[in-house]
C-alpha cells in the first residue's frame, strides 16, 4: 500500500503562511528600491541621452551580490522604455546573464544568445565565429536604432573566456552605418576592469560607480516592505526581521540573502505546521543556505577551478584512507597535472594554481595554512573545509562537469 499523502497536501493548501511568496524571490522586481535613490538617479542621468536617440557612455556598475545593482539598472531600463515609447524613439535593451551555464562560456554562445534576442536564428555550434559576428552586425544594423546591451555578472564571462570579446564588442560602432550600441556591465568584482588588458579598459570604462553593501537598518527596511506583501498578517514573530537583517549584514550586506533567508524560514515553518515564523527558523534557514551555497559555488566556477578542487578532494580521500599524511601546494599541483592529462586540458603554471588555491580558500571551501619549511621556503598546508555530508555531492558535480 502506498504512503497516504492527503494530509500533507491538505496542510500545504490550507495552512499557508504566505500571501505572495513571489515577492521574496530573485525574479521579482519591486516598484520601489529602498536606499538606492542616488544610484538610480546616476544611472538614469547617464542613460537619458538614449531618449534623444544618442548613444550613451558605456557604464560599469560594481558591488557585492545583493546590493541592488541589477534591480536598479532594470528599474531605470523599464522607465526609459516607457518614455521612449511615448517619444517614439527606436531604442531597446538586451539583457544577458553571464553566469548562466552554456550561455556565456564561449564567444560563439554569447553571440548566439544575443542573435536570438534580436530575432535571428543560428545553430548552437558549427559556424565559423566570423560568420556569427557578421550575422550579429547584420541584425543590429538593419535600421537606424539604438541598442543598450546589459551584461549581468560580466566578470563571470571574462573568467570563462577572455577580454578579446569585450574589445571586439566595444569597437562595433565603427562597423555600424545605421545603428549604435552601448554596453552596461554589472560586476560583483570591484576590481574587474583593473584585471583586463589596458586597450580593452580604455575602450570600456567610460562611466563607472560602486554600490556599497546595505547595513542592518537598511536591510530591515527592505524586509519590512516585502513582508507586508509576502506574508499573511501576524505570521512573522517579533525579532525575526532584525535577526534576518543581522545575518545578511554580516554577509556583506546582501539583500538577496536576507530575502532568501526569510522565504526559506517561512517554508520550513509551514512544513512543520507552525502558525508563525519564529527566530529558530531563521537559524535553520541559514544552515540550509550555507549547504546550498557550497554546491552552487562548485557548480558555477570555471573548469580550472574545478580541476584544482577535484585534485584536493582526491588527495583528501587518500589522507582519510591513511595513504597520505598531510598534503601541500606542491602535492595539489602534481595531482592537478595528472588530472589535466586525463581531461586533455592545458596545464596552468604553479603560480596560477597558487592564485586559484587562494580563491578557493577565500570562498571557504579549503583552509590553506602557510607554513615554513626552513631553507626550502614556505608552502601551504591544504585542508578541505567542505562538510562531510556534502563530500559525495561535490564530487559528483565535479565528476560530471569534468566528464570523469
Amino acid at each position: 500500500m502506498g504512503v497516504k499523502l492527503d494530509s500533507i497536501f491538505n496542510s500545504a493548501v490550507n495552512n499557508s503562511l504566505f500571501k505572495n511568496k513571489g515577492v521574496l524571490q530573485v525574479r521579482y522586481t519591486p516598484s520601489s528600491i529602498p536606499h538606492r535613490d542616488n544610484q538610480i538617479k546616476s544611472i538614469a542621468s547617464i542613460l537619458a541621452s538614449t531618449l534623444r536617440g544618442e548613444r550613451p557612455s558605456n557604464l560599469f556598475v560594481y558591488g557585492k551580490t545583493g546590493t541592488g545593482k541589477t534591480l536598479s539598472v532594470q528599474y531605470v531600463q523599464n522607465e526609459i522604455i516607457k518614455k521612449a515609447e511615448e517619444l517614439d524613439v527606436d531604442m531597446s535593451f538586451k539583457y544577458l546573464n553571464c553566469k548562466l551555464k552554456k550561455v556565456a562560456d564561449t564567444e560563439y554562445r554569447v553571440l548566439a544568445a544575443l542573435i536570438r534576442q534580436l530575432g535571428g536564428e543560428i545553430p548552437s555550434t558549427g559556424l565559423p565565429t566570423d560568420r556569427v559576428w557578421a550575422k550579429f552586425i547584420e541584425l543590429i544594423d538593419d535600421r537606424k536604432q539604438l541598442i543598450v546591451f546589459v551584461f549581468d555578472e560580466i566578470d563571470q564571462m571574462i573568467k570563462k573566456m577572455d577580454d578579446t570579446f569585450l574589445y571586439s564588442f566595444t569597437r562595433l560602432n565603427q562597423e555600424l552605418s545605421k545603428a549604435q550600441i552601448s554596453l552596461i556591465g554589472i560586476s560583483n568584482e570591484v576590481t574587474f576592469l583593473e584585471n583586463i588588458d589596458p586597450r580593452v579598459r580604455s575602450s570600456l570604462g567610460e562611466e563607472e560607480f560602486v554600490f556599497h553593501p546595505y547595513n542592518a537598518i537598511q536591510l530591515q527596511d527592505i524586509l519590512k516592505e516585502r513582508c507586508d506583501t509576502a506574508f499573511k498578517e501576524d505570521v512573522v514573530a517579533d525579532g525575526v526581521i532584525a535577526k534576518c537583517a543581522a545575518y545578511a549584514a554580516r554577509e556583506h550586506g546582501d539583500a538577496r540573502r536576507a530575502l532568501d533567508l526569510l522565504r526559506i524560514a517561512g517554508e520550513l515553518s509551514e512544513r512543520e505546521g507552525e502558525k508563525e515564523i519564529g527566530e529558530k527558523y531563521i537559524d535553520l534557514a541559514n544552515l540550509k543556505m550555507e549547504r546550498d551555497k557550497i554546491l552552487d559555488i562548485v557548480e558555477g566556477e570555471p573548469k580550472q577551478f574545478q580541476l584544482v578542487l577535484y585534485s584536493i578532494l582526491q588527495l583528501t580521500k587518500k589522507a582519510k584512507d591513511g595513504k597520505l599524511d598531510k598534503f601541500y601546494t606542491g602535492d595539489v599541483y602534481n595531482y592537478y597535472e595528472g588530472v589535466c592529462g586525463e581531461t586533455k586540458t592545458d596545464v596552468l603554471t604553479q603560480r596560477r594554481i597558487s592564485d586559484i588555491l587562494a580563491e578557493i580558500d577565500m570562498l571557504g571551501l579549503i583552509n590553506a595554512k602557510v607554513i615554513s619549511k626552513g631553507r626550502h621556503g614556505r608552502t601551504r598546508e591544504i585542508r578541505l573545509s567542505i562538510p562531510s555530508n556534502l563530500f559525495d555531492k561535490v564530487e559528483t558535480i565535479l565528476s560530471d562537469s569534468l566528464n570523469f
